[in-house]
């Protein structure tokens, strides 16, 4: 199956779902992350924040706990640039920060930025993943870009609500690979 058909068929899962199954699933994920992800090291998260028309992962289940149990931890948000298909990235202050753009996705209007290089883990969204950390994206390569700026010791996890795919097809070793992906049914190490 091309990356076409995938975006595609992953797009319409998640438009099938009903609003019990989303929410159903999202707080699955938030369990698995608070279960099976080790923060005791982590100082800097970068999280994006989901496309509500798109039905991505809810992230925002995890930031406010984050933000209420692990203080410690600064939060981390992006900021697209469309045109150049690159994300600015700014520490999160709350939702007074936030409005959304062209694309329907919440982001920082202001505030203080953040360096790549200093995050610790990263919350990757994604379409589908393989069993070997491969993820399909929406094909504009905003995220392959951002991850490459990062420390080689970042720790990159995908969220996602459906299981990994066997292979995805077109992957290469360009491609930035997931160390983890966390779903409703657990969590695979890559």
């Amino acid at each position: 199956m091309t990356k076409q058909e995938l975006r595609k068929r992953y797009l319409q899962k998640r438009a099938d779902l009903s609003e019990a199954e989303y929410v159903h699933l999202n707080f699955l994920v938030y369990q698995q992350f608070f279960s099976g992800i080790d923060l005791s090291l982590i100082k800097v998260l970068h999280t994006f924040l989901p496309i509500a028309a798109k039905r991505e992962v809810d992230t925002g289940l995890i930031v406010e706990r984050l933000r209420r149990e692990f203080p410690h931890i600064r939060i981390v948000i992006p900021k697209a640039q469309l045109l150049t298909h690159t994300l600015e990235h700014f520490y999160f202050e709350g939702p007074h920060q936030l409005v959304t753009n062209a694309w329907g996705v919440p982001e920082p209007n202001q505030g203080i930025p953040a360096e790549p290089e200093k995050i610790d883990l990263v919350l990757v969204p994604l379409l589908a993943y393989d069993k070997t950390g491969h993820r399909l994206g929406y094909g504009k390569g905003f995220y392959d870009r951002f991850l490459k700026q990062c420390n080689p010791t970042c720790v990159k996890v995908g969220l996602s609500l459906f299981q990994a795919e066997e292979k995805l097809e077109g992957t290469t070793e360009l491609d930035v690979r997931l160390d983890k992906c966390v779903s409703p049914e657990g969590i695979i190490s890559f």
